[in-house]
């Protein structure tokens, strides 16, 4: 508590932390305000229903930061930036001129790579704001408007999701920390005191031990959240001695920290995207004038619907895509590479070929671990739902990942901002 209350004396004081803190409490100031803005016609209590039994509506909301409660002229969020630079990283796997740009071409390659998310987040915008509306509206949450209304509302979308992308990457500038992740965590802490609320108004006296048990059940979460995304294996290093003139150089052994949870909450994005568009596209073929037709779609949907089906295929999807994530931005050979440039090893394995398949070895034995956490906290809120029947549990575990990575993350940064004053 002593070593809290140093640190916070001290950003007080320091001029440029005081500064960086402030204008992210000015920009998310500026977000809120957006969030609070709707689009014309809407029908606020058939939303709050539509977005209590969609699971895909209500994962968007969390990356619109709370817009899409309201359907705000902000309701996309930053979930066209984060498709985009999905595909983006995808994209390294199929194109070499990608991946050659990603890493190897320094800060200058980086910043033309984040250049090009930023383009494809235009026409991913215009879809998700398309079919967004068109799906709202014919489920009678927004009215029925004329072509050019569509035209405006969509061009309004549009803008705001663009715009908050631009306030993120002020953030990232101006700020500390992650600007997009940080946008998300303050939509989530925004959303916090409505659930707290429902909570309260659905309390029982009988339900004590049940809410004990998951006050108890969500700090066991966050506990084992916060040890798995800080948990690394170190891989030693040994640099070999090198003579240079007058001066020995090398003999310095240090290490390759591989982190259990290398992808983070995108596996989770990734098995929702996949398993829930079916759902979405079968939810406006049920519409549909054919008979035939109409009776697959209910059929579909009935099938997705199945709490068993879905939560064992959500489970195996976000464990599949743990390994495939991480095999896309984890490259063993380009380590190995590295180290043989340097003039490093492992100790006992042969440089080159050997060195890799070691640290593939390795990554493939510790993103098991990862891959079956991050499996069993995107499946534990619809267990918990199952058992005590409270929705507002259902998006709990993927919510959860990123508060707790986003306040580790800021943690880090500002201790390094620290740590740079002292020196």
């Amino acid at each position: 508590m002593g070593n809290f209350l140093q640190k916070l004396k001290i950003i007080v004081r320091d001029s440029v932390l005081r500064k960086r803190i402030l204008f992210i409490f000015f920009v998310l100031v500026v977000f809120r305000a957006l969030a609070s803005v709707p689009i014309p016609g809407v029908d606020v209590s058939r939303l709050g229903e539509i977005l209590s039994q969609n699971q895909f509506l209500g994962l968007l909301n969390i990356f619109s930061g709370g817009g899409l409660t309201n359907l705000s002229i902000v309701m996309l969020g930053v979930a066209p930036y984060i498709t985009a630079s999905i595909i983006m990283q995808l994209g390294t796997i199929i194109s070499t001129r990608l991946k050659a740009l990603y890493h190897e071409e320094g800060e200058a390659g980086r910043k033309r790579f984040s250049q090009y998310s930023r383009l494809l987040s235009v026409p991913l915008a215009i879809t998700q704001g398309f079919g967004l509306i068109l799906l709202l509206t014919r489920q009678g949450v927004i009215a029925p408007f004329s072509p050019f209304d569509w035209v405006v509302n969509l061009t309004v979308v549009v803008a705001g999701s663009l715009l908050l992308m631009w306030l993120g990457e002020l953030i990232s500038e101006f700020g500390i920390g992650n600007g997009v992740s940080i946008l998300i965590f303050a939509g989530i802490v925004a959303a916090l005191p409505a659930t707290m609320a429902q909570l309260a108004f659905a309390f029982e006296i009988s339900q004590i031990p049940l809410y004990i048990g998951f006050i108890a059940a969500a700090v066991a979460v966050v506990a084992g959240v916060v040890f798995i995304t800080e948990s690394e294996r170190p891989i030693p290093v040994t640099y070999a001695k090198r003579v240079r003139g007058n001066k020995m150089y090398g003999g310095v052994s240090t290490y390759i920290p591989l982190r259990v949870n290398q992808a983070g909450v995108i596996p989770i994005i990734f098995a929702l995207s996949i398993l829930l568009l079916p759902q979405m596209i079968a939810g406006f073929v049920a519409q549909a004038g054919n008979e035939t037709v109409r009776s697959i779609a209910e059929a579909v949907v009935s099938f997705l619907n199945n709490g068993w089906f879905y939560s064992t295929f959500y489970f195996a999807l976000v464990f599949l895509f743990t390994y495939f994530y991480t095999a896309v931005t984890f490259d063993p050979n380009a380590i190995a590479t590295n180290l043989q440039k340097g003039g490093a090893f492992i100790p006992g394995v042969r440089p080159g070929t050997q060195t890799s398949e070691h640290i593939a070895h390795i990554l493939t034995r510790i993103t098991f671990v990862g891959a079956l956490f991050l499996g069993l906290i995107a499946v534990l809120p619809l267990v918990m739902q199952a058992l005590t029947g409270i929705t507002a549990l259902a998006i709990g575990g993927t919510a959860l990942l990123i508060v707790v990575s986003v306040v580790i993350d800021l943690i880090k940064k500002i201790d390094a901002q620290l740590s740079l004053r002292e020196y």
